[in-house]
């Protein structure tokens, strides 16, 4: 007789925790261009494209993290 059963899709548990790793790469991505463009002020044109490049590649990890969550709520281990 188990002492606790989890009832339901996991699924959306581990989206959360996959989803704590792409929030705080886009904190980091976005703190490191303000950074330099207050240091540099005349890099920030330069230096753009490449912050929204770092977005979108941090951003892709948490659109991996829904979609493997999904893929595997529907397969059961064992």
């Amino acid at each position: 007789m188990p002492l606790a059963e989890v009832v339901g899709s996991t699924a959306a548990i581990g989206y959360g925790l996959a989803a704590i790793g792409p929030g705080i790469g886009v904190g980091l991505v976005f703190s490191a261009y303000i950074q330099s463009t207050a240091r540099q002020p005349e890099s920030s044109r330069l230096t753009l494209p490449y912050v929204w490049i770092g977005f979108a590649v941090v951003e892709a990890l948490a659109l991996l993290g829904i979609a493997f969550g999904f893929i595997w709520a529907g397969n059961p281990v064992g």
